[in-house]
Formats: structure tokens, C-alpha cells, sequence
């Protein structure tokens, strides 16, 4: 450390020392009239070492003290109204001087100062302090000069289309779902609980990204995420430079001072004043492609405000002309058509999306993010076969991009090449790219490490749940409502629907008789399970509701069980559930699985039920079904089943809402 240096040191060196100075006596003689260690004058006789002046004559020659002390006097008064005139008639510029000085100040304290010119002179480094906030800073100019676009409301509904999917990869609150936008309604027995189609990082109700600016300087991901101290090591290697996107063409830089303006009340959510300044540019320079633009991105705006959807097709017709006009640059055709095909996934319009998308990567071969996006717009119309395509592609010229890794492994999963898909998923997800961290790769590496016997499932799984993905590591469910009763096996009483269950179990046998008369192959009734849950064996499942909807004509074949059931609304309305019979037979088994949601719990009634061998766990407790008696577990939590008696087992399943579900809940989530 360095050691401190003392005002008395320093005078010391610069100040020299101070010579008596001979004086004569009045007996003639030559005496000292002071001394360097400060003499006193004082009546009688001279003092030879003491610095004594004696008597009180004056010196014949040189200055006498009284004379230093009258000099001293008349600086010290100067000095004071100078001092006076410069503060009083502001003949100096502080702010500027001291503005000056701050350029020299090193170490952060506020002034100049010694240790500054250590710093200055390389003597010693800078605070890291002082660099951190010195990098923040400079960061928060970077975005300063971004545009950042406001988020859709979470309650911006679509009137004339639904939504593809539900919010993944975390726990929703009791209202989020509520307002979110509808999904489609699909065939339970077609769309397997376990193999939810993935889709990019869009949630729901999708955020509008940031918009580029028409800032043409380069800059790195860091200035606008902060100092790479601040960053976890894993997120470090993304930290890539790049430059932002250059929308403005030559024409249109002489008008950017226009452009900007209208651009600013935007930013400020003035947007009809924003609509109307766009559109008069557009109307002065019909072939600008930026002012077209911009005037796309604040209809976009408008919609939200309103909750309009002609308003967002407004803004889908200007965003297509914007990208078509000629001299757009690249970058403005680029953030064009990722907008129009963002907000036609948003509407539903999936193929339009997908048109949208294709267009892009024709124009932008070697782009390989818009790849992994058409790679995604093919899994959300069901096209498979195409987006393993698309992955295969990015893959062949990224072998190590990871989001490309997890959505072919997905793809890999659902054809049933399990093994196969298990290294994409992993290694997907180990990357840490953008867009992997989703909990149904976790969801689906686990159940692929599980079917192969491996262990490790469950440190994915726990990871997962470390993630944010799942409740725990036995309740991976992933349309979850926050803060619900969560356990795996729960009596009619914790229910609260009695009623319920003592109608099932008095009336078993007349549901059972029903069941069997519709059992016979020869009905088509019963088709087998089609969600790749089953290890070997046969299961078959014969549904009456599905989605809080009665599933054709199926009541017309069992119409007293129907019956019986249509006065209990938390079963025939549960939106997130079904009621079924289901019939397994002998040598069956049931891979370990978890439903989709923690918003439903599931009641097995026994009708025919072989004394030994069928079983079912969930979690680390295994019971056995009873003819006549009612199970209820909660089927977001891992289950499992075998079927290893002589003959077959045929039980009926009734889904009901969780009972903790408001009646709001109920009416306004979306089907599952």
C-alpha cells in the first residue's frame, strides 16, 4: 500500500530555510533579530542561540518583522477581494473548469488529487468500480437510442381466430390464463398430453420484440446487457459484435429529422398522433420504405390500444408494402416481414406466417435464425416432416446451434426414435442458446432417458424444476395456475365434490353394464390410446367428454351414464379434462408420465377389476383399483401403470377441476 504522505513533509521539501537576519544593536553590535525555529523579541540583553532580538531598535538594514508582517497583511487583503470580485462579477466559468478538471479525475472520488496522478501516471490501476460504472453508462447511452416497442396487452383477445398454444415452460398465475388468448380445440385422443408441439420463445400473448433503430454505429451485445462481469459465464460466449440494423436508405438519412419526430411520439404512446405523422410522410414520400414502416409499426400500436384486429390487419397490409417497395435496405425488409409474420402467428393465420417466413429465408439464405423460425411455423400447421427439413438443413452448415439441436431431437421423439432423439435434446440444451430453455425439452428428455432406462432422467427433471419449468420434480405438468393444492392422492373429502363420488360408486354397475355392452370391438367404440404412452400392450379408451364438450354421439350409446353425470358441471365442464371408460388388457404397461396441467384432478371407478396384477403409482406410493370404489390422484404429478393379471381391466375416468379454481378460472381457461 502506499504510504500516505504528510502536509509537513511536502513543505518541508519545497519551503528553504529561513535565515536570520543580522541586525545592529544600539551598542553597535551585530545580533540575530530571528531564528528559523520563530524568535520572540523581547526587552534586555541579545541571546546568543535563543533567537532574542534585544532591546527594540530597528535593524539598520534589511526588513524588521513588523515590516514582513505589514506585507503579509496587504497580500492577504488583496487575495481575500479578489477572491470577492470573481465570485461577485462571475469572471470565471467554474462548471467549465471544474468539468475540465473532472477529465483528470482517475479514481472516481470527485476531484484531482494525488492519487489521480498516480492512476494517470500508471503507478497504480483504476478502481474496478469506477470501470463498471464507467461501462454502465455507456451502455445506458446505447439504449437510449433504441426504439423499444411496448408489450401486447395480456388481455388483447383476437375476435375472428384463436391462439395456437398455451404459455410454456412456466407456472401461470391464477388470472394469466384468464386473459390469454383462446387456444384451438383440439382432439385429445389426436394431441398427446406428452408431446406438445414447441414453438419459439413467443409467449401466448406475444411480446413485440425490440425495434431497430436507425442508428447506423456499431456496437456489441454487451453495451446493451451490461458489463460481461455482471453476466453469468454460461451467457459470455453469446456475447457477440454486431451491428445494428440500417434502415434508413440514402434519401430517406435527408429526412431522418422527420422520420425521428414522428418516431418520438410513438415511443411516448402517443400513437394516433404517431399514426397521423407517419401517414402524412408516407403521403410527401410515397416510395420511403422507413416511413411506411413506421407508419405499420404504429397501426401495430393502435391495434393494441383498441384491441382491434381490422386495425392489426391494417398494420399487416402496411407492413407488406413497406418490405416490397424498392431501395428498403435489407436490414428495414428483413424487420419488416419478422414483424408481419410475428403478428400473423398472433392472429392465428399460421400458413400465412409460414408464407411470411419462406419469403425471408429466400431472400435471406444464410440467415440461419429465420431458418429455425420456419422450422417452427412448419411444427405449428403439424408439419413435421418439413421442419425436420428445415433443422437438417441448419444443422448441416450449424452443427452446434443448439436451438436447431432441441426442436430435432423433439422431432426425433415423436416418431418414436427415442435413443436417437436423446443426444439432440441434451446437447440442445446444454448449449444454453436462445429459445432451449423451454420446459418441454427438459419434459421430453427426461421421458426419452426414462423409456431407455437411464437414471439421469431425474437430474434433468430436478434441473427443470430448478429452472422455473416444474412445481417439483414429480409435478412436471407445464399449464400450470400458480399457488393450487398440490398432492398426489387426495380423498373425496379433500375434494369437496362427495356428492360425485357417491353417485359413481352407487350406481358402478349400471355404468359398468353400459360399458359393456359398447366394449365389443365390433362397435368402433373403443379406439386405442394414440399417445405413445404405452411400452407394449393394448389400451383402449372410449371418451364421452373432452374439453368441457360432449364428444358427438357418443352419449347416445351409454345414455344412463351420461345421465347421471350432466348434474355435475366441475366434471362435464372442465375444459382441461375428459370423461372416458378405459379398457387395458393383459401385458400392458404404461410408461411414467405426468398430464399437462395442475388445474385437474382425475377419479378412476373400478367396473372390472382382476384381483391381482393391476396396478398404478404415482409418485413413490402404488394402490390398486377396487370394483365399486373411487381413486383420485392428481395426474400432473408422475404415474405409472401395469397390467399383469389374466384379463382385462376396464375402469371409468372422470376429470374434474381443481377445487381450489375460482369460477371465473373455470369459465375463462382455455381447453386443454
Amino acid at each position: 500500500m502506499e504510504e500516505p504522505i504528510c502536509e509537513e513533509a511536502i513543505f518541508a521539501e519545497e519551503i528553504p530555510e529561513v535565515k536570520p537576519t543580522a541586525v545592529v544593536n544600539k551598542n553597535g553590535v551585530k545580533a540575530e533579530a530571528a531564528t528559523a525555529s520563530g524568535g520572540v523579541a523581547s526587552g534586555g540583553g541579545g541571546a546568543a542561540s535563543g533567537g532574542v532580538a534585544s532591546g527594540g531598535g530597528g535593524a539598520a538594514s534589511g526588513f524588521s518583522g513588523t515590516k514582513i508582517f505589514t506585507w503579509f497583511m496587504v497580500l492577504a487583503l488583496l487575495g481575500v477581494w479578489s477572491s470577492v470580485a470573481v465570485v461577485w462579477l462571475d469572471l470565471v466559468d467554474y462548471d467549465n473548469v471544474i468539468g475540465k478538471l473532472s477529465v483528470y479525475d482517475a479514481d472516481g472520488d470527485g476531484d484531482f488529487d494525488v492519487e489521480d496522478a498516480k492512476v494517470l501516471l500508471g503507478v497504480k490501476e483504476r478502481p474496478v468500480s469506477l470501470v463498471q460504472k464507467e461501462a454502465k453508462e455507456e451502455s445506458a447511452v446505447e439504449e437510449q437510442t433504441a426504439v423499444h416497442l411496448p408489450p401486447i396487452s395480456d388481455d388483447f383477445v383476437p375476435e375472428e381466430s384463436k391462439q395456437f398454444t398455451d404459455r410454456p415452460g412456466s407456472q401461470e398465475t391464477r388470472e394469466a390464463e384468464a386473459e390469454s388468448v383462446p387456444e384451438p380445440e383440439a382432439n385429445v385422443e389426436s394431441v398427446p398430453d406428452l408431446e406438445a408441439v414447441p414453438q419459439l420463445k413467443d409467449e401466448a400473448v406475444p411480446e413485440l420484440k425490440e425495434e431497430p433503430v436507425a442508428v447506423e454505429e456499431e456496437t456489441t451485445q454487451e453495451d446493451s446487457e451490461g458489463n460481461a462481469e455482471d453476466q453469468p459465464e454460461d451467457m459470455l460466449k453469446y456475447k457477440a459484435k454486431k451491428k445494428k440494423p440500417k434502415l434508413l436508405n440514402k434519401f430517406e438519412k435527408t429526412i431522418k429529422t422527420e422520420i425521428d419526430a414522428a418516431e418520438k411520439l410513438r415511443k411516448k404512446g402517443k400513437v394516433e398522433e404517431a399514426v397521423r405523422a407517419f401517414d402524412t410522410l408516407v403521403q410527401q414520400y410515397p416510395q420511403s420504405p422507413r416511413c411506411r414502416y413506421g407508419k405499420a409499426l404504429a397501426e401495430d400500436d393502435l391495434a393494441e390500444k383498441m384491441r382491434s384486429n381490422d386495425m392489426l390487419q391494417k398494420a399487416l397490409s402496411t407492413y407488406k408494402e413497406a418490405s416490397e417497395l424498392p431501395n428498403a435496405t435489407p436490414d428495414l425488409i428483413k424487420a419488416t416481414l419478422k414483424k408481419r409474420a410475428e403478428r400473423q402467428q398472433f392472429l392465428g393465420r399460421m400458413r400465412g406466417a409460414l408464407a411470411t417466413l419462406e419469403k425471408l429465408v429466400q431472400i435471406f439464405p444464410e440467415d440461419v435464425a429465420l431458418k429455425n423460425d420456419l422450422g417452427v411455423a412448419h411444427l405449428l400447421i403439424g408439419d413435421n416432416k418439413s421442419a425436420k427439413r428445415v433443422y437438417e438443413e441448419v444443422l448441416a452448415i450449424a452443427p452446434s446451434n443448439g436451438f436447431a439441436k432441441v426442436h430435432y431431437g423433439f422431432i426425433l421423439k415423436s416418431e418414436n426414435k427415442i435413443a436417437e432423439s436423446i443426444p439432440f435434446l441434451r446437447d440442445g440444451l446444454e448449449s444454453g442458446d436462445p429459445g432451449t430453455d423451454d420446459g418441454r425439452f427438459y419434459f421430453h428428455l427426461g421421458d426419452a432417458l426414462q423409456r431407455m432406462g437411464d437414471d439421469s432422467a431425474y437430474k434433468w427433471y430436478e434441473r427443470g424444476h430448478q429452472r422455473g419449468h416444474f412445481a417439483s420434480v414429480w409435478q412436471r405438468s407445464l399449464y400450470n395456475v400458480d399457488g393450487l393444492k398440490a398432492q398426489p392422492w387426495w380423498t373425496p373429502k379433500d375434494t369437496g365434490y362427495m356428492d360425485l363420488v357417491k353417485t359413481l360408486e352407487r350406481n358402478w354397475r349400471t355404468i359398468r353394464d353400459e360399458a359393456l355392452s359398447v366394449i365389443d370391438k365390433s362397435t368402433g367404440l373403443f379406439v386405442p390410446e394414440e399417445e405413445n404412452l404405452r411400452e407394449k400392450g393394448e389400451w383402449g379408451q372410449f371418451t364421452l367428454w373432452q374439453q368441457g364438450k360432449k364428444a358427438g354421439e357418443s352419449c347416445h350409446s351409454v345414455p344412463k351414464t351420461c345421465g347421471l353425470l350432466e348434474r355435475y358441471p366441475e366434471a362435464t365442464g372442465c375444459k382441461r379434462g375428459q370423461i372416458k371408460f378405459s379398457v387395458m388388457q393383459p401385458g400392458t404397461h404404461v410408461w411414467p408420465h405426468t398430464g399437462p396441467t395442475n388445474c385437474r384432478l382425475r377419479m378412476h371407478l373400478g367396473l372390472v377389476i382382476p384381483k391381482t396384477g393391476c396396478k398404478i403409482r404415482c409418485t413413490n406410493d402404488t394402490r390398486a383399483w377396487e370394483e365399486g370404489k373411487v381413486l383420485i390422484f392428481d395426474d400432473s404429478f408422475e404415474h405409472e401403470v401395469w397390467q399383469d393379471a389374466d384379463s382385462y381391466r376396464l375402469i371409468f375416468i372422470v376429470d374434474v377441476w381443481h377445487p381450489e379454481l375460482t369460477q371465473y378460472q373455470r369459465q375463462t381457461l382455455s381447453p386443454i
